[in-house]
C-alpha cells in the first residue's frame, strides 16, 4: 500500500495518524522538490524515529516507488498537505491503474496558514506561481483576481530570494499595467520562525526573509482585514 502523508508546516506537525503509519511502513520517502523545507531531513527523522529517503522530481515522477508499494507499505512524506500539487494526484491515479491501494493523510498547508494575515480566505481568487525564469503568464491570474476584487496568493519558485521575486513582480506588473499599493510577504508560516510583513514594495526589500515564503497581493480590503494587517505594517 502507498501512503501519502502530509507533514504540515513544521517538522513536528505531522498528525498522530500520519506518524503511526510512517513508523510502521517498510520505507519512507520525503518529497523534496516542490518546496524548500524550512527544516532539515534530520529533524523529520528525529520526529518519526526512522530514516527517510530524499525523493527528487525525477524519482517521484518516474513512479518507481509504486513497484515497492505492490509488495509492502511505502510512505511518501509531503510538505504541507499531500494533494496541493497536481503531481501527487497523478501518483494516486497511476497507483489505481496498477491496482495498488492508496491512502491520503491530510494536514495543514500554506492555503490554511495565510489566514494569519487577517485576509478572509473566501476572498482569495486563483493561486499564481511565480517561476524563476522569464515567464510572466502568472500575471494573467493576478489581473483576473483584481478584476473581481479577489486577493492573490503568489507561490514563489524554489531557489528564488525575496529581492529577486520583488524585482520580477515589479517588472511584470509594469508590463501588464498593474498598479500595486501595499503587498504582503509571508515567511515560514506555521513554524516557530513565522513572519508576516505588510508594506509597499520598496520597504520590503530590506527584509531578511527565509524560504519558504510567499507574496500576497490584496484587493479591496474589508475594515476587519485592514485592522489585522496594520499589525504587520512596516
Amino acid at each position: 500500500m502507498l501512503y501519502l502523508i502530509g507533514l504540515g508546516l513544521s517538522h513536528d506537525s505531522i498528525s498522530k495518524k500520519g506518524l503511526e503509519i510512517a513508523k510502521r511502513c517498510k520505507k519512507v520517502y520525503l518529497e523534496n522538490y516542490t518546496v524548500k523545507l524550512p527544516y532539515s531531513n534530520g529533524a523529520i527523522e528525529e520526529t518519526i524515529g526512522k530514516k527517510v529517503v530524499p525523493a527528487d522530481r525525477e524519482f517521484v515522477e518516474d513512479l518507481r516507488f509504486l513497484d515497492e508499494a505492490k509488495k509492502s507499505d511505502i510512505a511518501l512524506l509531503v510538505y504541507g498537505s499531500p494533494l496541493t500539487a497536481t503531481t501527487h494526484i497523478s501518483i494516486i491515479q497511476e497507483a489505481e491503474k496498477r491496482k495498488i491501494k492508496t491512502e491520503v493523510i491530510h494536514n495543514a498547508s500554506i492555503f490554511d496558514a495565510i489566514a494569519e494575515t487577517g485576509l478572509q480566505l473566501y476572498k482569495f481568487g486563483k493561486t499564481a506561481s511565480m517561476p524563476g525564469f522569464e515567464a510572466d503568464s502568472y500575471m494573467n491570474i493576478v489581473k483576473a483576481n483584481l478584476d473581481i476584487n479577489a486577493h492573490t496568493l503568489i507561490l514563489i519558485d524554489i531557489g528564488m530570494d525575496l529581492n529577486g521575486a520583488l524585482d520580477k513582480l515589479a517588472k511584470d506588473c509594469f508590463k501588464f499595467i498593474v498598479k500595486l499599493n501595499k503587498i504582503i510577504v509571508c515567511s515560514r508560516l506555521g513554524t516557530g520562525g513565522s513572519r508576516i510583513y505588510y508594506g509597499v514594495m520598496d520597504s520590503l526589500r530590506s527584509l531578511e526573509i527565509r524560504a519558504p515564503f510567499c507574496i500576497i497581493i490584496p484587493s479591496e480590503l474589508h475594515f476587519m482585514e485592514k485592522e489585522v494587517l496594520e499589525n504587520f505594517k512596516i
